[in-house]
């Protein structure tokens, strides 16, 4: 009987099976969010006297989802003190001309840093300054987009700090007893990754991206050009005549949404539903032409004549309210709105903005939007007062694919704030404090001198984030006590003996590299990690070696947009299919899965 079999027979060992092949079909089939299966495991582990509860919630008092909280706070104060300002004047400017300029950009200038500051927000900033510059260059997204995510990707392992399944892998490390990992333990690897990933994206990306062209990317001009957008009067006898919205069979028998109301010189806007309707009022519909078609057919409404005057024209050449605006938001993974329908939401009362259309990929929805069900990756198109719309901006559920620098106050903070954040790195470098407390202390200034508010700081924090991290770490803890971890290794090493170290290191890097694809990259550290280690010690090879492995592995997703949140978050901007992201990464895939482990060799003298 194999080693593994062995310890899958006994009663523990079968049971944190069972979990783990449960939570597998969860992560895969997306049933429950990745955060509530993560903590669903935990309770079943404890539930059936696997693990101990404090061995089971060891992972969220552990050193480095402490300094992940704190990390995630001090970017939101540096994005929101203005101190990452010039970065963003240097990625819109004139002077970047073509798409190749971009790219360089991108990886020379936004992948160091991401090096240092979760990809997320640095992505969820940069996305509506890229889109600006696309449309006033008139260059696709689809050919800039994707290399912003890769870029972030491959500068997240220069250092620790750059994601946070780099924290988790060395939370994992101290538990398996090897000790934490450093700020800069494995730069001498991640730099030539950064640096050869790089290489490949100024050559691929003229030639293996998709050019979707900007004619379709606009969501408001193909509504405009569609006609979804209408001025309409409300006659005299006209049903709607004494009613209110609310009352009236306008919405609840027709897919139509009233944007605005305009009655003589006055104007209103959402919410319009307990408004009562009078002969003569102008709305502002989002309709399509069937329904429109009937209620003019009913003599409920007439067109409107096109008014002339002052202000922003609108999507059909009429004048909304100068305070309204129309603006694309995206949900991002993670958003806690996704799985829930728009009626259900209560999306404008919520938002206070009223939703005109979704994209979801290719596909854009117009009608019946009440029932859509959110998922992450959509780009919803929004009308919505300026004040509703800054108010998004401090929404971790929305990011705002539109620049409102303009409408937001500026601070003189921005530089206490690069000091604070440089400090952050440079303290634990120099060891004069230790990583978690530098990142504590630096958010304590964070909110002292006025750079992030006490709001902004629990509102900045990823919490789906932390508990799914913090609840993935009783895997690793299981697979180690029930000994299911060495029993693995055990049978492994047959087959593994006799083979160089490369080609150990690659098969491991390969299995990881199949596991965050399929699964996700915190759940393959988890996973994997204890059991390559315990390979290594069977080969006699540094152990460390193998965590560096499955670090790499499991940081870097370039083949499917699900593989890593950044790919989602520029999938439906880019209006990307699934297979243009397997065909521009497959190489860099492929390329990275030769390159680390001879590298990881290099490094340990192996």
């Amino acid at each position: 009987m194999s080693a593994f079999l062995e310890a899958a027979s006994q009663p523990a060992g079968l049971i944190t099976l069972g979990v783990f092949a449960g939570a597998i079909v969860l992560f895969v089939t997306g049933w429950l969010a990745p955060e509530v299966t993560g903590l669903l495991a935990m309770a079943l582990l404890v539930a059936f006297k696997v693990l101990k509860p404090d061995e089971a919630v060891q992972g969220f008092g552990s050193p480095a989802l402490i300094t992940l909280i704190g990390l995630f706070a001090v970017s939101a104060g540096l994005f929101r003190s203005g101190g990452l300002d010039r970065l963003r004047a240097l990625i819109g400017s004139d002077a970047v001309r073509t798409p190749q300029r971009m790219i360089t950009l991108m990886v020379g200038v936004v992948a160091p840093l991401s090096g240092f500051i979760p990809n997320t927000p640095i992505v969820a900033t940069l996305l509506p300054v890229i889109e600006s510059w696309c449309h006033r260059r008139g260059v696709s997204p689809s050919k800039v987009l994707l290399p912003l995510s890769f870029a972030t990707v491959l500068g997240g392992t220069i250092s620790l700090l750059g994601t946070s399944t780099n924290l988790l892998a060395s939370d994992v490390s101290r538990q398996l007893g090897y000790g934490s990992l450093e700020l800069f333990s494995f730069s001498a690897i991640g730099i030539p990754i950064w640096l050869l990933g790089s290489l490949y994206m100024l050559w691929a990306s003229d030639r293996l991206l998709p050019d979707r062209g900007l004619d379709h990317d606009d969501l408001l001009g193909d509504l405009a050009r569609a006609g979804y957008f209408t001025d309409v009067l409300v006659p005299e006898g006209s049903e709607l005549v004494g009613q209110s919205l609310h009352n009236s069979r306008l919405q609840r028998r027709f897919d139509v949404d009233v944007l605005e109301l305009h009655r003589g010189e006055e104007s209103f806007t959402a919410p319009l539903a307990d408004l009562t309707l009078e002969a003569g009022d102008r709305l502002m519909l989002r309709c399509n032409r069937e329904n429109l078609l009937r209620l003019q057919q009913e003599h409920t409404v007439t067109l409107a004549p096109i008014k002339a005057g002052a202000g922003e024209p609108g999507p059909t050449g009429n004048q909304p309210i100068a305070s309204q605006r129309v603006v694309e938001v995206l949900l991002p993974n993670g958003s806690t709105i996704t799985g829930t329908s728009v009626r259900d939401l209560r999306f404008r009362q919520t938002y206070n903005a009223t939703l005109l259309a979704v994209r979801r990929g290719n596909q854009v929805l117009r009608e019946r939007l009440g029932r859509v069900v959110l998922q992450a990756g959509d780009v919803l198109l929004l009308q919505a007062p300026i004040d509703a719309i800054r108010g998004m901006q401090a929404n971790n559920d929305l990011v705002l694919l539109d620049e409102l620098e303009k409408d937001l106050p500026t601070t003189d903070r921005k530089w206490v704030a690069v000091i604070v954040a440089s400090l952050v790195i440079l303290l634990p470098l120099f060891k004069l404090l230790n990583l978690m407390a530098a990142v504590t202390l630096a958010v304590v200034i964070m909110v002292a001198t006025g750079c992030l508010k006490p709001g902004e700081l629990q509102r900045s924090v990823r919490w789906d984030v932390i508990l799914l991290l913090g609840s993935l770490s009783s895997f690793s803890v299981a697979m180690q006590k029930t000994g299911l971890a060495e029993a693995m290794a055990t049978d492994l090493l047959h087959s593994l003996q006799g083979w160089p170290t490369y080609g150990v290191l690659l098969v491991v890097f390969i299995l990881a590299q199949l596991f965050t694809e399929a699964l996700s990259n915190g759940t393959t550290v988890v996973l994997l990690m204890p059991i390559a280690t315990e390979i290594a010690k069977g080969l006699q090879l540094p152990p460390m070696a193998f965590i560096f492995a499955i670090l790499f592995a499991a940081s870097q997703s370039f083949l499917t947009p699900i593989g890593y949140q950044t790919n989602l978050m520029v999938f439906g901007p880019g209006r990307y299919r699934f297979l243009d992201m397997t065909r521009y990464g497959a190489p860099l895939t492929v390329g990275l899965a030769l390159i680390v482990p001879w590298l990881i060799c290099r490094h340990f003298g192996l």
